[in-house]
């Protein structure tokens, strides 16, 4: 019997965060018609943590953002061309100082970018990719309500 996997499945690695400012705020984006966090692919080069940074700051806008501490990985497939994508995610949970202004990029289809209150992500949460749930429950658990 052959073991090997199948040449239609491609591994894929991403990174990104759960991003809290000074007003205890998360960080949302919205693409393709659902929220979602910020996150995205691994270049060739780059460490893990170094990925989730980059990703946070070219999606929203933003610099300045601090890595906190591992959240979780979650991992989910998708259909990718004549393939199926199967993509782990490494979260972190992230800080920024002050609420700064959001500028989503249009580039890679997100439509929004905004700062949640913290009571309202597990509604968010709830109604997007399951997988967020994961990772709301690993920052709650993280310490994330809480600031230093």
């Amino acid at each position: 019997m052959d073991n090997a996997p199948s040449a239609n499945i491609i591994v894929l690695t991403a990174a990104g965060g759960w991003v809290l400012n000074e007003a205890n705020e998360v960080l949302w984006i919205h693409r393709m018609g659902q929220w979602d966090l910020p996150k995205g692919k691994l270049e060739a080069g780059e460490s893990i943590p170094e990925c989730a940074v980059r990703e946070v700051e070219e999606e929203c806008g933003l610099t300045g953002v601090e890595l906190v501490s591992a959240l979780c990985e979650t991992v989910h497939s998708y259909p990718l061309d004549d393939a199926t994508a199967t993509k782990t995610t490494h979260w972190f949970l992230m800080r920024v100082a002050g609420t700064p202004a959001l500028t989503p990029q249009k580039s890679e289809g997100i439509s929004r970018a905004e700062w949640i209150p913290q009571d309202d992500c597990h509604f968010l949460a709830g109604t997007t990719y399951t997988t967020l749930r994961e990772v709301e429950e690993a920052a709650y658990r993280a310490g994330a309500s809480q600031r230093d």
